[in-house]
C-alpha cells in the first residue's frame, strides 16, 4: 500500500512541477529535520487541501486547512533521506523538498573484526571497522570519535583513536605475542561492541630432532615444539621426517603428541635424515652407523 502511494505521489510531482514553480511560496517547508524530531509545514490560502510527504520507506497523507500551520509529532519521520512534499487543493498543486538527517547521538554500532583467528606477532594482522548508527538505524555521517582497544590475556592493551568519516571508522592492530583469546572492543561515547579474536602459535622455531638406534631401526624424535615467542605448537601439527639415500627419498608424516613428534623407521647407513613442519626446516643428521 505504501509503495503504491509513493508511486502516485512521484507521478503527481512530475506532472505538476511547472505549476509548482509558478505558485512557489504557498507552502513553507523546513530545510532540514533531524530524524525523529517534530516539524511543521506552513501553507497559504483558504480552503481544504491534501498534503502528501514521500521519502525513504515513508509515505504520509494529511488533510489540512490552508493558511494554517500543520504540525507533525516526533518520530513521524525516523528515516534519514531526501523527502518530497506535494500540496494538492481544488485550484492548485505545489511541490517542495526537504532533508531528514540522522541524529548526532550514537545508539548502535556495527563492528566487524577480521580475521577471527590468526597467528601471534603479525604486524597489522587484525582489522577492525565500525559503522555508527543513531537510535533509528540511520548512519551518522557527522565526524564522530571512535576508540578501538585490543586486550590480551596477559593484560597487554593496544589502543587506537579514530574519527569516523561518512559514518565509518577503521583501524589495524598487531596480533600480540601470546596465544589465547583477545578481546577487541570498539566504543563511541557510551555505546560499545566487542569481538573475540583467537591467536594461535606461529610457525615452529628452532625445530630440532634426535636419532637413536632401536634394534635394526632408528627412532627419530623432536624436542618440544614452540614458536619464536615460546608458545607451544598445538598437538596435531604435522611433522615430516625424511631419509635421503643414493638419490632416493622416503618420508613419514607424524602429528605432534604432547608437544613432540616421533617415528621409528628403517634407515640405510650413509643416509641423511631431515625434519620439517610446514615451511620450517629443522636440523639434519647423517646416519653412518
Amino acid at each position: 500500500m505504501r509503495s503504491k502511494l509513493q508511486a502516485l505521489l512521484i507521478g503527481i510531482a512530475l506532472c505538476t512541477m511547472h505549476l509548482a514553480s509558478a505558485q512557489a511560496g504557498r507552502m513553507t517547508l523546513p530545510n532540514v529535520v533531524e530524524a525523529g524530531n517534530g516539524f511543521s509545514i506552513q501553507s497559504a490560502g483558504n480552503g481544504r487541501a491534501t498534503l502528501y510527504i514521500v521519502g525513504p520507506g515513508e509515505a504520509l497523507k494529511r488533510e489540512i486547512q490552508l493558511g494554517e500551520t500543520t504540525s507533525f509529532l516526533p518520530s513521524t519521520l525516523p528515516n534519514a533521506g531526501h523527502y518530497l512534499a506535494v500540496l494538492v487543493s481544488a485550484s492548485s498543486r505545489e511541490t517542495g523538498e526537504f532533508d531528514v538527517i540522522a541524529t548526532t547521538k550514537p545508539a548502535n554500532l556495527s563492528f566487524l573484526a577480521r580475521p577471527s583467528r590468526l597467528p601471534v606477532s603479525l604486524h597489522e594482522g587484525i582489522t577492525g571497522a565500525v559503522y555508527v548508527f543513531d537510535s533509528y538505524q540511520n548512519l551518522i555521517a557527522t565526524p564522530t570519535p571512535v576508540s578501538f582497544e585490543l586486550s590480551a590475556p596477559s593484560g597487554t592493551v593496544q589502543k587506537r583513536a579514530v574519527i569516523s568519516s561518512n559514518g565509518a571508522a577503521w583501524t589495524t592492530m598487531d596480533s600480540t605475542a601470546e596465544q589465547g583469546v583477545d578481546r577487541f572492543a570498539a566504543r563511541v561515547g557510551d555505546v560499545s561492541s566487542m569481538r573475540i579474536v583467537a591467536q594461535v602459535p606461529g610457525d615452529p622455531c628452532g625445530l630440532k630432532m634426535n636419532a637413536e638406534r632401536v634394534g635394526q631401526q632408528v627412532k627419530l624424535i623432536t624436542d618440544p615444539l614452540r614458536d619464536c615467542n615460546g608458545n607451544a605448537i598445538p598437538d596435531g601439527t604435522v611433522v615430516t621426517f625424511s631419509e635421503s639415500y643414493k638419490g632416493a627419498q622416503s618420508t613419514v608424516d607424524e602429528p605432534l603428541k604432547h608437544g613432540v613428534a616421533e617415528v621409528t623407521m628403517q634407515v640405510h647407513p650413509g643416509a641423511r635424515l631431515t625434519v620439517a613442519s610446514g615451511v620450517v626446516v629443522g636440523n639434519q643428521i647423517g646416519w653412518d652407523k
